[in-house]
């Protein structure tokens, strides 16, 4: 079964949103989705730290949904998804539609983020009945593409929040590297991804590591960064860009994509 992570933060009263979704390199016809309100109990509620494990492990999954598809049933998936922050194992979820696909062989629409203490209670979430029952009424229907990548981050690269703030702006990278290179190159690559927010400003965070799932379609290192809005990013991208071309000769494939962190459609 296919895991699915998600957590949105949540607030004491919550108001309807919508958003658009978007894609740079796919013509694929824009729509709103409106989300849903939903009540969360003390039990379940969001671990708003200003600090951060020594230790994170980070949940990326995506989806490519099915066109045509009723935006009625898109929104229930995301709400469906989204709910799942109440489980105990799971320290943030957000799910929403991409904002933007700077490069990616599939087209995926979707994606869900999020954080757990542990590779076990990672493991917890994926077998709960709760997210078993998602997964199977509201994202198999409509969904004929999915991709999750896992991996283990330490400290977050410069702490902060485990919740990035409403309206931050994430970078995903996820690479495929050529055959035949060895560990030395995948460290040389992940010290060269670290480095990066050390040297511009503009960045909350960055988190990388090697991937562990077996649902990650071959591409083997990964990384998040954090930039307080869009405009941080794209003001950045030029720098980034420079020093990401320093390994890509390294790379077979690469997915790029830009997610904008949802409000929370539910508070404490």
């Amino acid at each position: 079964m296919t895991m699915l992570c998600l957590k949105a933060a949540r607030s004491r009263t919550a108001k309807p949103f919508s958003f658009p979704f978007s894609s740079q390199n796919h013509q694929l016809k824009p729509f709103f989705l409106s989300f849903e309100p939903y009540s969360a109990s003390s039990k379940s509620q969001i671990k708003m730290s200003s600090s951060t494990p020594s230790q994170t492990v980070e949940h990326i999954v995506l989806f490519k949904v099915k066109e045509n598809t009723d935006p009625t049933k898109i929104n229930t998936m995301i709400n469906s998804l989204n709910r799942l922050i109440s489980l105990d194992s799971v320290l943030h979820l957000n799910a929403g539609a991409l904002y933007r696909t700077k490069s990616s062989p599939i087209p995926f629409t979707h994606m869900l983020h999020s954080r757990y203490s542990s590779k076990e209670n990672l493991s917890a979430y994926a077998v709960h009945p709760s997210h078993v029952s998602v997964v199977k009424e509201s994202v198999q229907p409509i969904c004929d593409d999915v991709m999750a990548v896992d991996w283990v981050t330490d400290d977050l690269n410069g702490g902060g929040s485990l919740v990035p703030p409403p309206g931050s702006a994430i970078r995903l990278s996820f690479l495929k590297l050529k055959e035949g290179l060895g560990d030395e190159v995948k460290d040389e690559i992940l010290g060269l991804i670290k480095g990066i927010k050390g040297q511009y400003g503009g960045i909350h965070q960055i988190s990388c590591g090697e991937n562990f799932s077996a649902r990650a379609k071959g591409y083997s290192i990964a990384s998040l960064a954090v930039f307080p809005g869009l405009s941080e990013l794209d003001s950045k991208e030029e720098l980034v860009n420079l020093e990401k071309a320093k390994f890509r000769d390294y790379l077979q494939s690469f997915i790029v994509l830009d997610y904008v962190v949802q409000p929370s459609t539910s508070t404490l």
